[in-house]
């Protein structure tokens, strides 16, 4: 096993080339067609990527905990944002201009290393929730109930938090793909079954995941 690196001592080293921003929650990190201004690595907090699709949908293609890149596309020349970033809690994010990050990839194999792997973990995350929305795989009521599981980190981390921000109905429809209504109807039918808890943040129980695995 390789022995974990120190991520953020290896992007301070970049100097100017990089600065950190704070965030309040659900604000708007960027947005889709934006122009693309370097790398960020989310230091504390948790942030989502959703696409808009010209008729207005929108869709959920990642989720990100603290220790995650995004905003990597300028890396490859991209010269637009291809999603919208936000946060869901407060957040603290470094800031890295494209040029310094690829001088650290190509001088800091550790760094490298940790940043091809990062992406090709997040990339099968993506592919699976693609699918999910383009075909349409699972009722209302398992793509909420797997919105809530990915938010809390079940699945993609060793010790799931639990404990989520409580979002409103409205967000949770559209992260979901639903209208409000089914959403305020679905949370409470959660809550009686004691799936979720709710108060000022939202307690998602791993018994959740029966509503995921039901065919």
């Amino acid at each position: 096993m390789r022995p974990a690196i120190d991520v953020e001592a290896l992007l301070t080293s970049s100097g100017s080339d990089s600065t950190v921003r704070q965030y309040r929650r659900t604000a708007t990190i960027f947005s889709q067609g934006d122009r693309c201004e370097g790398v960020m690595y989310l230091h504390t907090g948790r942030v989502i990527l959703t696409v808009r699709s010209d008729a207005g949908r929108e869709c959920v293609v990642a989720r990100l905990r603290a220790g995650q890149f995004f905003g990597e596309s300028c890396l490859a020349g991209q010269s637009t944002r291809a999603a919208t970033a936000t946060t869901t809690t407060t957040c603290s994010i470094r800031v890295i201009e494209t040029a310094a990050m690829k001088r650290l990839l190509q001088h800091e194999r550790s760094l490298t290393d940790h940043f091809i792997a990062h992406m090709l973990a997040r990339n099968i995350g993506i592919e699976q929730d693609l699918l999910d929305h383009l075909f349409n795989l699972d009722s209302t009521e398992q793509r909420l109930a797997r919105t809530l599981l990915r938010l809390a980190d079940y699945g993609t981390a060793l010790t799931p938090v639990r404990r989520i921000p409580k979002l409103s109905h409205e967000r949770l429809a559209e992260l979901a793909g639903t209208t409000d209504a089914r959403i305020d109807a679905l949370m409470h039918k959660f809550q009686r079954r004691g799936f979720i808890t709710q108060g000022r943040h939202t307690h998602v129980h791993p018994t959740l995941i029966n509503i995921v695995l039901d065919d």
